[in-house]
């Protein structure tokens, strides 16, 4: 039964790579069903002072996602940002420059998801409401993939290679958008990286 959790003394011996494996050792985890056993009440307790994340994951609302259970992750262990298509913005950015550059985290990790919803409606172009708005920050990943079939929801293959590229191009915006995170990457004490998870299997492929 696991009580512990991060600490400033711990997190300050991570590394990008080092959070990257424990989060993708969790997932491991998570498929094999051999997830770890958590005193959620003594981590409450002991987190109720502060709160030093190892990662922060900008993934999508889909309920079949959840975030730290995919990762197998306890309470304190990552921040969590989530919107329908896993895009940043100006919130959003603000949000990880603050779980880095102010509370310590040493990765940021955009998670893509298969068969997305909101991918497939940028992909049908719906004009639905605010819905219209928010798919307006996936289009570019939909103008940037090619393919021999038919633009849209129909086809498989290309809503796939759409939530790959949904992920490359938010990483891009990430860095270019974000002075600071570009600079605590480039200075090597963060990782941006970037996956998509199987709702079939459970399992998060890296890019």
């Amino acid at each position: 039964m696991i009580t512990d959790i991060v600490n400033k003394e711990k997190q300050d011996q991570l590394t990008a790579e080092s959070v990257l494996n424990d989060l993708m050792e969790g997932n491991k985890r998570f498929t094999e069903n051999k997830m770890h056993q958590r005193d959620y009440s003594a981590q409450i307790e002991k987190t109720s002072g502060g709160q030093w994340p190892k990662a922060v994951v900008l993934g999508c609302i889909d309920s079949r996602v959840p975030v730290e259970t995919i990762f197998d992750q306890g309470v304190g262990d990552i921040f969590a940002a989530r919107v329908a298509g896993n895009f940043e913005n100006e919130d959003i950015l603000g949000s990880m420059e603050y779980s880095c550059k102010v509370a310590g985290s040493k990765l940021v990790f955009v998670l893509g998801h298969e068969a997305c919803g909101a991918v497939k409606a940028a992909c049908d172009d719906v004009q639905l409401g605010n819905i219209t708005h928010l798919l307006s920050n996936i289009k570019p990943a939909v103008k940037a993939t090619e393919t021999d079939g038919e633009r849209s929801s129909k086809n498989d293959s290309f809503v796939a290679d759409v939530v790959e590229n949904n992920v490359k191009l938010t990483m891009n915006r990430i860095r270019e958008k974000s002075p600071i995170l570009k600079e605590m990457e480039d200075n090597g004490e963060i990782k941006i990286v970037g996956g998509v998870y199987s709702i079939k299997t459970g399992k998060v492929t890296l890019l």
